[in-house]
């Protein structure tokens, strides 16, 4: 299904009325469809009127119990799988103000244990020095001052060693020139610093890998409950476990590619070299 970012909420709601219209149609009561799918009625409740968005397992347990025909089955469950995604634009992260942001993810980062990051176009902030982190900023509007300091302030999540992070980063977004040549210099010694953390690996994909899937975006996962990816104008969360496991998937590709330890310092070094 094709949709415009600004639909989202009207797919949800969407969702809430053509699950309440076909138990009705069905004849049963929602305490009734709630037992054949052995959840709680007030659960059926919420689905039905948008309180609660259904997950897409949930949403197929109802049409089985309500003997859905197929053709029904495909719109209904195509029409769950959007109303699973969160849309945000640039725009409004920048209205809500750039500080709101870094909360959400701080406590995302909080919530999860293992954390994978896949960046092929740009250091993320996370890694990042202070000096990359502004000029990353450089594109937002007023004094990003504030946001700078909150980025550096998460940082510190990294030395929690009851997580696990990944991040996979192709040669392009290591060696982007953000910042003037000696500062990138400086950047890239700061990731060989951080490879050496015992809760954190950073995996190179150098150019010349032969891989024909290409790096089309940024994303994160959390874990195996939340996805996150980003391009010009936004980002976009999912929350199904389908698109969850095939955001993994992609990552564990090119995880397997990638060169960690050792190797991954010695790129680093001459590509830091490079710049000096």
């Amino acid at each position: 299904m094709t949709f415009e970012p600004g639909q989202l909420d009207q797919c949800r709601q969407d969702l809430a009325e053509r699950l309440r219209s076909l138990r009705v149609a069905a004849g049963l009561t929602g305490d009734r469809l709630a037992r054949r799918c052995n959840m709680s009625q007030s659960q059926i409740s919420k689905f039905e009127t948008g309180r609660s968005t259904p997950k897409l397992v949930d949403v197929e347990r109802i049409l089985r119990a309500l003997e859905v025909p197929a053709d029904l089955v495909a719109e209904i469950t195509s029409l769950a799988r959007v109303a699973n995604t969160e849309w945000q634009n640039k725009r409004s992260s920048w209205r809500r103000g750039l500080e709101k942001r870094q909360t959400e993810l701080a406590s995302l980062e909080e919530q999860a244990v293992a954390l994978r990051y896949f960046l092929p176009a740009m250091i993320t902030g996370l890694l990042a020095t202070p000096e990359y982190i502004r000029a990353s900023l450089t594109h937002s509007p007023g004094d990003v001052s504030p946001t700078v300091a909150r980025k550096i302030e998460r940082q510190a999540v990294l030395l929690d060693t009851s997580k696990a992070f990944t991040f996979l980063l192709t040669e392009q977004a290591v060696r982007w020139a953000t910042v003037s040549p000696p500062e990138m210099a400086a950047q890239i010694d700061h990731l060989v610093d951080l490879s050496r953390l015992a809760n954190l690996r950073i995996g190179l994909l150098p150019l010349g890998i032969v891989f024909p899937r290409g790096p089309m975006n940024t994303f994160t996962v959390y874990d195996d409950w939340l996805v996150t990816a980003e391009n010009f104008t936004g980002r976009m969360t999912f929350r199904d476990a389908r698109d969850v496991r095939e955001h993994l998937a992609v990552f564990a590709q090119y995880e397997e590619l990638a060169v960690f330890g050792e190797d991954a310092r010695r790129l680093l070094r001459a590509w830091s070299s490079a710049y000096r």
